[in-house]
């Protein structure tokens, strides 16, 4: 990856964390006063997947082989039903719950990615802490699959909604706190991939 590029990437991985803290203030801020924050909240969630997906594809050569091509498919994918699930909140055509499980189950894409990104070896020069971070994230995230059940039977009363729906919810804590601390700190630390000779040594069982 070519600075010029790895700096881009970094910028884009900062207004990822940016317009996503953006949205968990709309939506904290809609619960206590109510009026367009959850619109706002909305039009965020929907922003950040699609930012999420075009970062993914920045960072397609930190993921090595066919996993990388996979990861990229699934964060684009992902997006695409997260904006699907905004779509359908905004325009009224179903309950803010059904459209949340809609995002949720995009959202478990996108954090596919960040699982496959973190734990590759590409990303050894970045801090510990950081590469542990995108993976918590990304483990929450992916949580919102279970939620898919929940779509398919078109769920939209809170009252009813079986406990695998609210599971699916945690999605939205590894979005809202982790997800983003993670793409504050990628962008504030640098992108900056292990050198070849570090990658060959892991692979050859010697490294950390």
């Amino acid at each position: 990856m070519e600075d010029a590029e790895a700096r881009g990437a970094g910028r884009l991985s900062l207004a990822v964390g940016v317009v996503t803290g953006g949205s968990a203030v709309c939506l904290a801020t809609y619960f206590v006063v109510g009026g367009p924050f959850g619109t706002i909240n909305d039009v965020g969630n929907a922003t950040t997947a699609l930012l999420s997906a075009v970062l993914a594809s920045r960072l397609r050569s930190l993921v090595s082989g066919r996993a990388g091509e996979v990861a990229v498919g699934a964060a684009v994918v992902g997006a695409a039903i997260a904006n699907a699930g905004w779509a359908l909140g905004v325009s009224g055509t179903t309950g803010f719950l059904l459209a949340g499980l809609v995002s949720s189950v995009g959202f478990a894409g996108i954090g596919a990615r960040l699982l496959a990104l973190n734990r590759g070896e590409r990303v050894m020069a970045w801090p510990r802490a950081l590469r542990r971070l995108g993976i918590a994230a990304g483990a929450l995230m992916a949580l919102g699959i279970v939620a898919a059940p929940g779509i398919i039977l078109q769920l939209d009363d809170m009252e009813t909604a079986p406990s695998c729906v609210w599971l699916g919810e945690l999605g939205w804590l590894g979005i809202y706190a982790i997800y983003l601390a993670w793409a504050l700190w990628l962008g504030f630390t640098g992108i900056r991939p292990a050198p070849a000779a570090a990658v060959a040594v892991r692979r050859g069982g010697l490294g950390t």
